[in-house]
């Protein structure tokens, strides 16, 4: 009799419990048993921080974990994996080679750092729940008394979340696209199973003017610095019509060398924010207005270079994030309620984009701490001993929602329905097989 059948067992304290609830309380017992080299994990990526697409610490002692994790060579582990610090780690059950083709979950790793503050976002700790869920899932299937179903257990390693979009980069080379769903979370003050992750775009600008003196024949020089700041103030006057959920924010990055010379040279690099791709655009076309503006008003030329790549939306997927809140409830998890969830801000996360490829969930976790994620305190928690047992704890609420996935054949077909709603709501066809 298969798990999903929820069969009673007989015997003991246990009595009573369907074998799926067994497999999810095997799922977390496996994730306890390597609760040590879990959290070694954690603070060997955490005590040296890196950043995007220089993790080539982070991503060796991943793939070595993988590589050595009992029995060795259980995982199939693809060290570079498209891109030099990601990589691929796969365990398929004995059957997971023959037809129809295996159902292909997987837990995503960021551990890229913040230029400065370290690990202010907690990626080692999304590495640490990417890894734990998948070994959770792993070790519950093995525990099978008879033949597991066919399944495929996958863990990437994205790099470069905070700059430059990796799982991007991996969405490109086809990373993605076998996988049926995939997992991951992120540390924060709370728990919520979904959070409104929203699009963004970038754009460095640059503006040419003409170097003169300043005192003797001012007149002679094009101020491109005051083309910096007319463009800065441009964006600021354009915020009394901009949408209550539309975020501009940016710097001046470079403004002139000397006081005396009329700067020739100047440079802003600026972060566009909407809810979704369909209002993107819209803002971004009226900021390139700003610019242009500042540009003719002073004589300048100016350059205006969007990032090499937008961060989608993360789209919502309710029957999946109602599945991962049944099963945190049962492991202690508070979450916030549905409609702080909906309502809640957030940033931006290339997971945005995985999410128009393939269902998936991207759940907030609570890590002991009320400060705030990119600040010097949540750098300190996220190397924190208290915020271990959190981390843990979602680690096995996500194995227990892919179990539930694995033996529940009507979830999954729930999870696949809600992803197709939500990408013809924004106006995207569907994209996976």
């Amino acid at each position: 009799m298969r798990p999903g059948e929820e069969r009673p067992v007989d015997g003991g304290a246990r009595a009573g419990v369907s074998e799926l609830e067994l497999l999810k309380l095997r799922a977390a017992e496996r994730i306890d048993e390597a609760a040590e080299r879990l959290g070694a994990l954690s603070r060997a990526i955490w005590s040296e921080p890196e950043l995007a697409y220089e993790e080539h610490r982070a991503h060796g002692v991943l793939t070595r974990f993988f590589e050595c994790e009992p029995p060795v060579a259980s995982w199939t582990v693809q060290p570079h994996y498209h891109l030099a610090t990601a990589f691929r780690a796969e365990w398929g059950s004995p059957g997971a080679g023959a037809t129809p083709r295996p159902l292909q979950l997987g837990f995503l790793c960021e551990y890229d750092a913040l230029p400065g503050i370290g690990h202010a976002c907690g990626h080692n700790l999304i590495a640490e729940v990417g890894a734990a869920a998948a070994l959770g899932v792993k070790g519950a299937l093995e525990s099978l008394p008879g033949p597991p179903p066919p399944v495929k257990v996958i863990v990437l390693g994205t790099p470069a979340e905070e700059d430059g979009g990796g799982k991007i980069d991996l969405i490109e080379a086809g990373a993605f696209k076998n996988l049926d769903v995939v997992f991951m979370a992120h540390p924060s003050q709370e728990n919520a199973a979904y959070l409104p992750d929203v699009a963004e775009h970038d754009m460095t600008v640059k503006y040419y003017g003409k170097a003169s003196h300043a005192a003797a024949y001012p007149w002679e020089g094009l101020n491109a610095l005051d083309a910096a700041v007319l463009a800065y103030n441009n964006l600021s006057v354009l915020r009394q019509q901009m949408k209550p959920t539309w975020r501009v924010h940016g710097i001046i990055k470079n403004g002139g060398v000397k006081p005396n010379i009329i700067p020739s040279y100047s440079e802003l690099i600026y972060y566009f924010r909407a809810p979704s791709m369909k209002e993107l655009p819209v803002l971004t076309k009226k900021a390139e207005d700003c610019f242009r503006a500042a540009a003719l008003a002073t004589g300048c030329t100016v350059e205006i270079k969007g990032g090499a790549h937008d961060y989608y939306n993360v789209l919502p997927n309710k029957s999946l994030w109602k599945a991962y809140i049944e099963n945190g409830k049962k492991l202690g998890i508070e979450f916030i309620s549905e409609d702080a969830m909906l309502n809640g801000s957030s940033g931006s996360t290339d997971f945005g984009n995985v999410t128009f490829v393939v269902p998936g969930i991207h759940p907030y976790f609570y890590i002991g701490t009320d400060a705030l994620n990119h600040t010097e305190q949540y750098t300190e928690a996220a190397g924190s001993q208290e915020a271990q047992s959190y981390t843990l704890r979602t680690a096995k609420a996500l194995a227990m929602t892919a179990l539930d996935i694995i033996f529940k054949p009507e979830l999954l077909e729930r999870i696949k329905e809600d992803f197709k709603l939500k990408l013809q709501e924004e106006g995207f066809s569907n994209t996976v097989e």
